[in-house]
């Protein structure tokens, strides 16, 4: 799920504005300090009550990544930095890239009392081999024991890319209580026992709370207390940042733009990370049908946005440059190919190279101000998930965009259910949605996830993640071979980055918009050490994980 997109979708579901009765009752202080004491209070946009699941590998799990189960490095999507070491210590793979080699840390206990050990990482391993329900890396590797602190995974082709999933990404349990676990993606672990800075304690359908874990292998946490609320929706959490009862959460607010003097005592960064497109059920040959199967059509929708109105009008412009290479501007500058044509996407509409695109597709402009080839207007429908303003807004605003350069838009909202299936069987023209990182700031995961052909379908079979339906040969060989080359290649990789996103650039199938900022709010006057733009050591986003916990951990009481 992207960054912005839980947030939509709990704005969808939202009822009201009432906060719940556990806020109603004053859990906020008097002097809007969010919560008593020194506890840290949050919001995820938890809308309803919470029902206790905390299996870090459960599809509705409310907490546990990161806080109470870690992975053994934290990989940080939002800047270019190296790994963080959690439970373990170093990593090394040999020269073929087939042989992971582990160190763990020593010393290290389990929140019941029992030792932490490699048997431990080998069995959550070996777990995710044996239940297809939770491989979601597709895991299918051979694990060794080599001694208590250390172990080797084989893999059986050059694994390289692998790395950041199973590393950052993987929550080690204890063998001795999940080996007695008959179906680890159905138990809704509810006393869990883990080696994380949190511990599980105390748990109310409105409001939960972890407790610092007094026997961090790192010190306890500065932060002793974390206190998640569920309320009405995004007018409750709104209301509840208005009205200084929570200290962080993520999703727009009213005036975003002057967060400091709207909202007295807070703070809020907003971070570039899910590229937002129009994305186009693009391939004839895979069974696509209608004009977006054209690439010359899907170039000159490209030139005819004013992404600068569209920022405005509907991001409170706090979106930002996106490249038409889907490499991060910022994050990604060192492999933003020289050879795109537009290295990043023209803030402005250029209707002079619309015209020229369309007519050099064969289609012709008619009195009524649109374009048309062999009787037939150019008219696209584009689909978005009802509620989901921001996007509503833009799609409103690009009606008329395109309605100025010749090309009929018309806009259907829908259940996010039924844009989903849709998008899934290819029942669609265009959809306005995110492409999303992956598990390490390096633009290969989103090729591979978004463009690679082994990750679509024919029209009405389930294409995911790949939903464009795109297939390019060339595309998939470059991204093949980075797959097998060291990531610390830069020269042996650049070529493949080359090809990929200059050929995607041509071929447009998802069409860019802007990079979608996620924007979250913070108390400053209560705690220090939130990410800041020169310090952006984890995505600032309440509900990303393992990152949420790495801010707990960065987090101290503030004493003015």
């Amino acid at each position: 799920m992207s960054l912005h997109r839980r947030w939509r979708r709990l704005r969808a579901a939202a009822t009201g504005a009432v906060l719940t009765g556990l806020l109603a009752a004053g859990c906020g202080d008097s002097n809007g300090g969010g919560g008593s004491s020194d506890a840290l209070v949050v919001f995820t946009g938890q809308s309803g009550a919470y029902q206790a699941n905390f299996n870090p590998y459960s599809p509705t799990k409310i907490e546990g990544p990161g806080s109470i189960f870690e992975p053994l490095f934290f990989y940080n999507v939002a800047a270019a930095t190296d790994p963080v070491p959690r439970l373990g210590t170093e990593f090394s793979f040999n020269e073929d890239g087939t042989v992971l080699s582990i160190m763990l840390r020593e010393g290290v206990k389990w929140s019941d009392g029992e030792d932490f050990s490699a048997d431990d990482v080998a069995f959550t391993f070996d777990m995710l081999k044996e239940n297809q329900a939770i491989n979601t890396i597709g895991f299918d590797a051979v694990t060794e024991v080599v001694d208590a602190a250390h172990l080797t995974v084989t893999f059986d082709e050059p694994a390289f890319m692998d790395a950041p999933q199973l590393l950052g990404k993987t929550w080690i349990v204890p063998e001795h209580i999940w080996s007695g676990i008959d179906d680890p993606s159905t138990d809704t672990m509810r006393d869990p026992v883990g080696t994380g800075p949190y511990l599980l304690d105390d748990f109310k359908p409105q409001a939960f709370t972890l407790a610092s874990n007094p026997t961090y292998w790192d010190g306890e946490p500065a932060v002793r207390s974390v206190r998640y609320l569920a309320l009405s929706g995004n007018q409750g959490g709104v209301d509840a940042l208005a009205a200084g009862q929570i200290d962080w959460m993520t999703g727009p607010v009213p005036d975003i733009a002057n967060i400091e003097e709207a909202y007295p005592g807070y703070g809020a960064i907003t971070v570039p990370l899910n590229q937002m497109v129009l994305g186009a059920c693009a391939s004839i040959e895979l069974g696509c049908e209608g004009p977006q199967t054209d690439p010359g059509v899907r170039r000159a929708i490209y030139y005819a946005i004013n992404r600068t109105q569209l920022n405005e009008l509907a991001f409170q412009n706090t979106a930002s440059d996106v490249s038409p290479g889907f490499a991060l501007p910022e994050r990604d500058a060192s492999v933003l190919s020289e050879r795109l044509e537009d290295r990043i996407s023209p803030m402005e509409p250029d209707l002079d190279r619309v015209a020229a695109l369309l007519e050099g597709a064969g289609w012709e402009r008619g009195g009524d101000g649109f374009y048309a080839k062999d009787g037939e207007r150019l008219s696209l429908a584009v689909g978005v998930v009802g509620g989901w303003t921001d996007y509503i807004t833009a799609l409103q605003t690009l009606t008329q965009q395109l309605e100025d350069a010749g090309i009929e838009l018309t806009v259907a909202q829908a259940s996010w259910n039924e844009i989903t299936e849709a998008r899934g069987r290819g029942d669609f023209q265009l959809q306005i949605d995110s492409l999303t990182p992956g598990p390490s700031p390096d633009p290969f995961y989103l090729y591979q996830n978004f463009f690679h052909g082994e990750n679509t379908a024919p029209v009405g079979e389930t294409a995911n993640p790949n939903w464009a339906r795109y297939d390019n040969p060339e595309v998939n060989a470059a991204i093949d071979e980075l797959a097998r080359l060291d990531p610390a290649d830069a020269e042996a990789r650049q070529p493949q980055f080359d090809t990929i996103q200059t050929r995607i650039e041509q071929d447009m199938p998802y069409i860019p918009i802007l990079t979608g900022g996620t924007t979250s709010e913070f108390n400053t006057a209560k705690f220090d050490g939130w990410p800041t733009e020169e310090d952006l050591y984890a995505v600032p986003a309440v509900w990303s994980s393992p990152d949420q916990s790495q801010v707990f951990m960065n987090l101290t009481p503030a004493r003015r």
